[in-house]
């Protein structure tokens, strides 16, 4: 059974609802709440972090996870009190950042970074059908490396029974977005002779390292063409995400 929950097209670029939750305050002309960018950020990334509370008590949960229409998917242990709790349908909120450059500037005030963030809140609940857990699993795979669910083993009985897969629907979202060179006050420009500068920030992509006791002869995996040393980690997931789901 296909769980792919894809927007209809005349809806991929709507604004996300602007609730006291999500209205972005401070230096509110970075924020965006449209689908396009919202969604790119989400794509770009590998990893989010998820918080919520369990008995009054606030926690903050790494994971990876992947996007579907208005839809985020990601799995845990089916032991691990977070997804016990986050399939309650507690209330989340899971973040994205990427970090893209340190600016130096003539004054602590003006030092900053340039950033890429999304905030989305939702709830989340677990997925029962083992036919839409498995087709999950595999997609858990294949958002990374596209294809690679079909040449590996599947899970066997131990490891579906042990993994829970999430979705959570978002209900409203947010982005904020710096992307400026060093702005200092006017006067600092003549007066405070600081060296001052912007340094870019990436993750980069290393030389593969090959497992010791891979079979020999075994010949690059055509899906694998996008990871290539040297290639940025966010333009790498951008272009799997589209390689997997073609959007």
């Amino acid at each position: 059974m296909n769980v792919r929950t894809p927007l209809p097209q005349d809806q991929a670029t709507d604004d996300f609802p602007v609730t006291p939750a999500n209205r972005v305050r401070r230096a509110s002309t970075r924020g965006r709440y449209d689908r396009t960018t919202i969604h790119a950020i989400l794509d770009a990334a590998l990893l989010c972090h998820i918080a919520y509370t369990i008995e009054g008590r606030p926690y903050c949960t790494p994971t990876s996870f992947w996007r579907e229409g208005d839809y985020l998917y990601w799995h845990g242990s089916s032991a691990s009190r977070m997804i016990r709790a986050q399939a309650q349908g507690i209330a989340l909120c899971l973040t994205v950042t990427h970090l893209d450059a340190l600016v130096m500037a003539r004054s602590g005030f003006h030092h900053s970074v340039n950033y890429r963030s999304a905030m989305i809140f939702g709830q989340a609940h677990a997925v029962e059908d083992p036919t839409q857990r498995l087709a999950l699993m595999e997609r858990l795979i294949d958002r990374i490396y596209p294809g690679r669910s079909g040449i590996i083993r599947p899970p066997n009985t131990a490891e579906f029974k042990a993994t829970t897969m999430m979705r959570m629907e978002i209900e409203t979202a947010s982005a904020k977005i710096r992307d400026t060179h060093v702005s200092d006050d006017e006067e600092d420009y003549a007066n405070v002779p600081a060296w001052s500068a912007l340094y870019p920030v990436t993750q980069i992509l290393g030389e593969p390292s090959l497992c010791p006791r891979q079979a020999p002869d075994l010949p690059y995996p055509k899906e694998m063409a996008d990871f290539q040393p040297g290639a940025r980690l966010d333009d790498v997931m951008a272009k799997t995400y589209r390689r997997t789901f073609g959007t």
